[in-house]
């Protein structure tokens, strides 16, 4: 785990040089064109959720219904006897 983070911290620092080296004006254009492509990002997305609930949806709201309830036996349970002869051998002996 250390040799990752010394690894990391390398290339990081790295970056860091390279980002340091380059002239302030080359500096200043990749900051402007970083922000400019968040702020179109954000737009689009902030336009996409206005757009999605500018439609007129019908929502339909109903009861939660039990899935226990909904939820059928299945043959393989009604099969396995075992369990029903085990309890009721307990039950007879009390």
């Amino acid at each position: 785990m250390k040799k990752l983070r010394e690894n990391m911290d390398r290339y990081f620092d790295k970056l860091d040089d390279r980002w340091r080296a380059l002239p302030i004006r080359k500096q200043h254009q990749y900051t402007l064109y970083f922000f400019v492509g968040y702020l179109l990002l954000t737009t689009g997305v902030v336009l996409k959720v206005w757009y999605d609930a500018g439609k007129s949806n019908d929502i339909v709201i109903e009861h939660i219904e039990n899935p226990v309830l909904k939820k059928r036996e299945s043959p393989a349970a009604l099969r396995d006897t075992v369990s029903t002869i085990l309890k009721n051998q307990i039950y007879e002996r009390k």
